[in-house]
């Protein structure tokens, strides 16, 4: 892990960041961790499955459907098309 030093905070900044760290119940440190952390994470972060789970229920995929899917399929080789 990366290891930061910060220079010329104010004595106001730190005594601030030292009572909100106790309200928090944690070291100092771990709440400028906490609060870099905040900081730099994606707002409007996509989460995968959510987004499959209302696109399935856009379209109306049901539990049916999805069980369709799963069964096995037949081993007998599929039959080419014909355009005549």
């Amino acid at each position: 892990m990366a290891a930061v030093t910060i220079r010329n905070l104010s004595d106001e900044a730190h005594r601030a960041l030292k009572r909100r760290a106790a309200q928090h119940k944690r070291s100092t440190e771990a709440e400028m961790r906490a609060i870099l952390e905040e900081a730099v994470r994606p707002q409007g972060r996509l989460h995968l499955g959510t987004a499959l789970s209302e696109m399935s229920h856009k379209i109306g995929l049901t539990n049916a459907d999805i069980e369709a899917l799963e069964k096995p399929r037949s081993a007998r080789a599929a039959e080419p098309l014909s355009f005549e």
